[in-house]
């Protein structure tokens, strides 16, 4: 039997996942069996979840899955010790409508599977008011329990005693207090953290964390805080179809953004997928019956994409017989043209007529329900997709035919409508599941 926490905070930046990356190691070195999840539609932070436990992490999402998929995936828990499942946001910040079987918050899951949460408060520029501030996201909803909290960023013993004697009268347990420790501090880039393997001293940071944390927090405390939790059977798992039997993916510095759970569940059906490096120049695998481009940071790399010919040629050769299809960055690439941020117009395969800028920066950031006009690889016309857009690319022309008809979670349209052109389709967002 796991015991299970979720790790969340009243804001984005106070510390969640260094504290989640923190635990995860400290308890491994201890000998536990860690797994972690993240809750959101975040694509990067699984990756640092790995490289701290060594055990794939994957995302649970309320609005864009349900019950049954999630507990699918959070059933890969049932063999560890500790399930740590780190929040996106605020505890309780979501969209205002409903999806499958929540707003995104943070909150639904830890009330869906019964783990109560530990806060990373921050109390920087304040005292008591951080004491307020944790009783007030104990008490908001009824379902939600929280186990305690851990003291970010304190400025001194005296700060740290005054948040701690608040905390202690409103009845909250402080579990420790973290003063700053600039050493830990992960690297960060427009889409939020710089991606785990880009960094070769990812597992020392990993440690030091750990040590740190160990230090300053009583872990035993965090434990026995946990829920005992056994997974309960799903029914059904993932709604997911391959998009073919084999799958060539691009993946790279420039193509990583893809949900682990969706490459599990193409893997589960029985796809094999062979990946290749566009920034090496390579080619798809010529035996695969389609190609993915998942999104990452083109913009960072278009320069050496528009110079590698080969990878540029072998994908239109591809695409003369085969499916190809690009989310976010990959549908950029997939395009005919992409500005970088110093202005600066680079070629790309041209399978679409796509044009995008990174020098007219524009934040698209949300979810995203699409109801596809035409088929996608492995999704049929009709098909509902969820998924999630954050880019901070704009469009400068969108010319082929629609791929879908795009709202977001407030039921508007919008106009990241996705392309589809002979065997090439791209969306904008990034795909989490499909509609039952």
């Amino acid at each position: 039997m796991a015991a299970g926490l979720v790790i969340s905070a009243p804001a984005s930046g106070v510390g969640k996942t260094t504290l989640t990356l923190a635990l995860a190691r400290a308890w491994r070195n201890r000998g536990l069996n860690v797994q972690c999840f993240k809750s959101g539609p975040d694509y990067i932070d699984p990756a640092f979840h790995a490289a701290a436990t060594g055990r794939a992490s994957v995302n649970l999402e309320s609005w864009a899955m349900d019950r049954e998929a999630i507990a699918h995936l959070v059933s890969r828990g049932a063999d560890a010790d500790v399930v740590l499942a780190e929040g996106s946001m605020g505890l309780f910040d979501g969209v205002a409508a409903r999806g499958v079987s929540g707003t995104g918050a943070t909150a639904d899951i830890a009330e869906m599977l019964g783990w109560p949460v530990v806060l990373v408060i921050d109390p920087s520029g304040q005292a008591q008011t951080a004491a307020a501030i944790a009783a007030g996201l104990r008490d908001y909803r009824p379902g939600v329990r929280l186990a305690g909290v851990v003291l970010n960023r304190v400025a001194s013993p005296r700060h740290e005693d005054l948040v701690r004697r608040a905390l202690n009268d409103a009845g909250i347990a402080v579990f420790g207090a973290l003063p700053r420790h600039a050493e830990i501090s992960l690297p960060k880039r427009h889409l939020g953290l710089v991606q785990a393997e880009e960094q070769a001293e990812i597992g020392k940071l990993i440690d030091e964390a750990a040590r740190f944390v160990a230090e300053h927090v009583d872990l035993d405390a965090v434990l026995r805080s946990a829920a005992n939790w056994s997974p309960q059977p799903a029914a059904n798992g993932l709604n997911v179809t391959p998009p073919g039997q084999r799958i060539a993916l691009a993946r790279d510095a420039a193509f990583s953004f893809v949900y682990p759970h969706m490459l599990e569940a193409w893997r589960a059906a029985g796809a094999e997928i062979s990946t290749f490096s566009p920034l090496a120049d390579e080619s798809p695998d010529t035996g695969a019956d389609v190609c993915w481009l998942p999104g990452g940071y083109p913009e960072l790399h278009a320069g050496t994409i528009a110079a590698n010919a080969r990878f540029r040629n072998a994908l239109r050769a591809f695409a003369e017989t085969r499916p190809v299809h690009g989310e976010c960055g990959g549908y950029m690439v997939l395009g005919t043209a992409l500005t970088d941020a110093d202005g600066v117009s680079h070629e790309m395969t041209g399978l679409l007529g796509l044009e995008t800028s990174f020098a007219k920066r524009r934040m698209h950031l949300g979810y995203r329900l699409a109801t596809l006009a035409a088929p996608m690889p492995g999704h049929r016309a009709g098909a509902r997709l969820r998924g999630h857009e954050f880019h901070y690319s704009t469009i400068l022309a969108q010319p082929d035919t629609p791929l879908a008809v795009v709202h977001d979670a407030t039921g508007a349209v919008i106009a990241e409508t996705g392309s589809r052109r002979g065997h090439a389709t791209g969306t904008f967002f990034h795909l989490i599941a499909e509609d039952r």
